[in-house]
């Protein structure tokens, strides 16, 4: 029995309203060209081998529609070659996860593009570390071949290949530059270094215990990963969590997006030579993990959220501090703005550089940050607001220069829109408990948890083994939608511009790289 379809369910257990249904290949290819049609968008995709319960494979498209989550799931005969049709054509973004899945899997796509994506000849080509009678510690003698780049031809044109291993302490992707003179004709990229072999990691862990491991995909997203895993479990297993908690969840979801932002912001600004802006956003962020520290236990809350609720709750004079904290920050973010806005060497290497148009953004199904500065309003805290944004009414920024300004306004319009968030958590956080109980779970249940993390919606969905444990987990990062995004932005622009183009992304390598 499919974990979708126990007890004839229609819906799906998770934190925003999601339905699901099981198709043939036909229908699979049918639904996603509606789901085209009608605007929606490809949440994420992955696969499973079910051939010890019987004898299939399956894959699961999510979508994000008009009423919700949409779970679309495709079963195939469990032989050697399993195959499905492709979804590239409605959703680009889809290829790339078909191709992990073919890696990780075995199950390919009937899409002539089948480069390896995470292997990196780090297992042979017949072997597929996510199927059933894989053992995770079996070694393999590793046998590097070339990757086959897609070639630029004419005159003039020569290739600048960059990483995978880049100065300081960045993650490693390799950047294959075809260009004539300076200018960019065509960037590939090629990721998947950070293969990690987190979700088999989670087939070993137990369902308590999980977002754990949830919470260190990407560490920059922590609080987004683990509260995504632990809505998944609650809605499982019907867990309503205390509303103080949820409250502490979302505190604690802003100061990851206020830290991130700030971050990014100094860094732009030192990539476009002010050092002085590099300086003064690193000192707010510090102020900010600083607090971190004394008033969640953690500078990075990796292990704050947890199933229930929140591993602590607040010290008693946090509020009063909090929301001075606030006050200063919101002060020196004023401050800084308008010291980029009027600094005329910054603005130069702002604006008209790496622009991301809104047709392209909305074909190559951009998320986030990224969305929002070409003009596609979406963010599921006001889209499908759940507890306790249901009660707010946040402001969405949005731009439609699409370049790395217009990224740039929209990490500050959302700077300041989480402090005033924050403020009303803290000046309205109820009374009560921080943590419910949470019953072992029974098997063949799948939960879906998606949170607008500061890239965008991370989503995990959450398969339930016997005896509390996970049969599956696939997360997926918001990087997978947003990477082939740079393909496009960087066109048309110089080499020495990447650095920057790039920095307004921010892209997670961890996280695509699981």
């Amino acid at each position: 029995m499919t974990p979708e379809f126990k007890k004839g369910a229609k819906t799906l257990p998770s934190n925003l309203p999601c339905h699901h249904k099981r198709v043939g290949a036909v229908e699979w290819w049918e639904t996603a060209k509606s789901a085209r049609s009608a605007g929606g968008r490809l949440l994420a995709l992955w696969g499973a081998d079910d051939r010890d319960r019987d004898s299939r494979y399956r894959v699961y498209a999510a979508y994000l529609e008009a009423d919700g989550i949409a779970v679309v799931g495709h079963e195939m005969e469990g032989g050697t070659k399993p195959t499905y049709p492709s979804l590239r054509e409605f959703f680009p973004s889809a290829l790339r996860m078909e191709r992990a899945i073919f890696d990780l899997l075995g199950i390919k796509s009937m899409e002539p593009d089948h480069r390896g994506w995470v292997r990196h000849s780090g297992w042979p080509e017949n072997t597929f570390p996510l199927r059933r009678d894989f053992y995770g510690n079996t070694q393999f003698a590793v046998v590097s071949k070339p990757y086959p780049f897609v070639q630029v031809e004419g005159d003039g044109v020569h290739e600048i290949p960059v990483g995978p291993v880049h100065a300081g302490t960045i993650e490693p992707g390799h950047f294959r530059f075809s260009v004539v003179g300076e200018k960019v004709l065509r960037l590939e990229e090629r990721l998947g270094y950070k293969h990690k072999g987190i979700e088999k990691r989670f087939e070993t862990m137990v369902q308590k215990e999980g977002h754990k491991l949830a919470a260190r995909i990407s560490g920059d997203s922590a609080v987004a990963y683990s509260w995504a895993y632990c809505t998944a479990l609650e809605a499982i297993t019907s867990t309503s969590c205390p509303p103080r908690s949820v409250q502490l969840r979302a505190l604690a979801l802003e100061h990851e997006r206020l830290a991130n932002h700030l971050g990014d912001l100094g860094a732009l600004g030192n990539d476009a030579g002010f050092a002085f802006g590099l300086t003064q956003f690193s000192r707010m962020k510090e102020d900010l993990l600083r607090t971190n520290q004394a008033h969640f236990g953690a500078r990075y809350l990796m292990d704050f959220v947890v199933p229930g609720g929140v591993e602590s709750d607040l010290p008693n004079n946090a509020p009063r501090l909090l929301l001075d904290r606030y006050n200063m920050l919101e002060t020196d973010v004023v401050s800084m703005r308008n010291t980029y806005d009027n600094h005329a060497g910054i603005q130069d290497r702002f604006r008209e550089t790496g622009i991301l148009a809104h047709e392209t953004a909305w074909k190559l199904d951009a998320v986030g940050v990224a969305a929002r500065a070409s003009g596609i309003p979406h963010d599921l805290r006001t889209d499908f607001p759940c507890p306790p944004y249901d009660k707010m009414n946040v402001k969405v920024s949005t731009q439609t220069s699409g370049d790395v300004a217009a990224r740039v306004a929209v990490r500050f319009d959302e700077l300041i829109e989480s402090l005033h968030i924050c403020r009303a958590l803290v000046a309205g956080l109820s009374d009560g408990d921080f943590r419910s109980a949470v019953p072992d779970a029974e098997p063949g249940l799948l939960g879906i948890g998606v949170i607008e993390a500061w890239r965008g919606p991370v989503l995990i969905a959450l398969e339930t083994g016997s005896n509390g444990s996970i049969r599956r987990c696939h997360p997926h990062d918001p990087s997978w939608q947003n990477w082939p995004l740079l393909e496009y932005a960087i066109l048309g622009n110089l080499v020495p511009d990447f650095p920057l183009i790039n920095k307004s992304f921010n892209l997670s390598y961890s996280g695509h790289d699981v």
